[in-house]
């Protein structure tokens, strides 16, 4: 039973030896080679005549005589390159070889790599973070700065309205004085005018009343007098009696005498006596 077990490694020499042989024959052949190279490109010299003259004749001198090339050499044979020896297999229950140190030296290298590479990679996601943020920082600052002009162009506008409202309501107002101080004046104006007229008539009806002789005191009497624009009395018709019909008929009497009355020619002073009159008249006025 232990002869049996032990018959396997004592045929392991044959395989060395076999490797061995082999290359040492071809060795030879390769020197075989060389040798049968080398005697077979050399080759003898050719022989040489020579003749004797005297004198030499006289013949046209020969043409050139070209050299004689000598053959090419035959071509060398290459000899093949010799093949190794298939490496013998490992038996069934020899171990494995052990592994390249350089795999663990592979490994840091490509996690190095993968490293560096997510460096980078981190570096250009920043980059685009914080040039993101610059833009959006610049974005914000735009808008602000926009709405800030806006906010002043609105301001502006605002002071120049209410600048431009008051101006108005002061030239408005000035306005407004300007008119009813010319208002005012007109009216005065008109007053005195109508004054002065009703003063000449009252003054032309007293001169052309004639008084009766038992007139007592200083009655009053309203008359309404209806006129034309130029004056001329179209009737005359008792507002108010003063109690004594003769003097109410004396003053009627003078009021038509009185035709036609004198009226201003401003327009505006002339509404208050056309197209009617109100006439009031006392004699001892």
């Amino acid at each position: 039973m232990n002869l049996q077990a032990d018959a396997p490694f004592v045929s392991r020499p044959a395989p060395r030896l076999a490797a061995g042989v082999l290359a040492l024959g071809v060795h030879a052949v390769f020197v075989l080679l060389l040798v049968f190279g080398v005697s077979w490109q050399t080759q003898r010299p050719a022989p040489v005549m020579v003749d004797l003259w005297e004198s030499l004749p006289k013949v046209a001198p020969p043409a050139a005589v070209k050299p004689v090339e000598p053959p090419p050499p035959p071509p060398v044979k290459t000899p093949e390159p010799v093949k190794a020896a298939p490496a013998p297999k490992p038996a069934a229950d020899e171990p494995p070889p052990p592994k390249a140190p350089d795999i663990a030296l592979e490994k840091k290298k490509a996690e190095a790599d993968r490293l560096q590479k997510l460096k980078a990679i981190q570096a250009e996601e920043e980059k685009a973070r914080a040039e993101a943020a610059r833009k959006a920082h610049e974005k914000q600052l735009a808008e602000q700065k926009k709405r800030e002009l806006l906010r002043q162009i609105e301001e502006e506008d605002l002071m120049r309205r209410m600048a431009d409202e008051e101006a108005a309501s002061e030239a408005l107002a000035m306005k407004q004085a300007a008119a009813r101080a010319a208002a005012s004046k007109r009216q005065t104006e008109v007053a005195r005018v109508v004054g002065q007229h009703r003063d000449q008539i009252s003054a032309k009806v007293r001169g052309n009343t004639r008084l009766p002789d038992n007139l007592k005191g200083n009655p009053e009497v309203r008359c309404a007098v209806r006129l034309l624009p130029t004056g001329e009395v179209q009737s005359v018709r008792v507002t108010q009696s003063s109690g004594n019909a003769a003097y109410d008929e004396a003053v009627v009497r003078a009021i038509e005498k009185s035709s036609p009355l004198p009226l201003p020619a401003d327009r505006d002073a002339r509404a208050a006596f056309v197209p009617e009159l109100s006439f009031v008249h006392r004699p001892k006025e």
